[in-house]
């Protein structure tokens, strides 16, 4: 139950998404959702908010989908 922000998940990557944000626009929409995805998922698993299974499961895949793609942007 612990948060998965993309510098955690990438800390190789820390300038190069810092820099991504700040000058791609596609890449800061996508690491947006990413984040509000990912902040969805904890506040679930924490009972803040009662999702569902289903939906918290629907939730994760889509956060892992955002994360190989952001994974991709920082690759190139």
């Amino acid at each position: 139950m612990e948060h998965h922000p993309l510098i955690k998940e990438f800390p190789e990557h820390k300038e190069k998404i810092h820099e991504l944000k700040v000058n791609n626009n596609h890449f800061r929409k996508l690491a947006f959702e990413y984040e509000g995805i990912d902040k969805a998922i904890v506040r679930g698993e924490q009972g803040i908010e009662n999702l569902g299974d289903v939906y918290l499961e629907n939730l994760k895949k889509e956060r892992l989908l955002l994360k190989d793609l952001l994974y991709k942007m920082l690759q190139n």
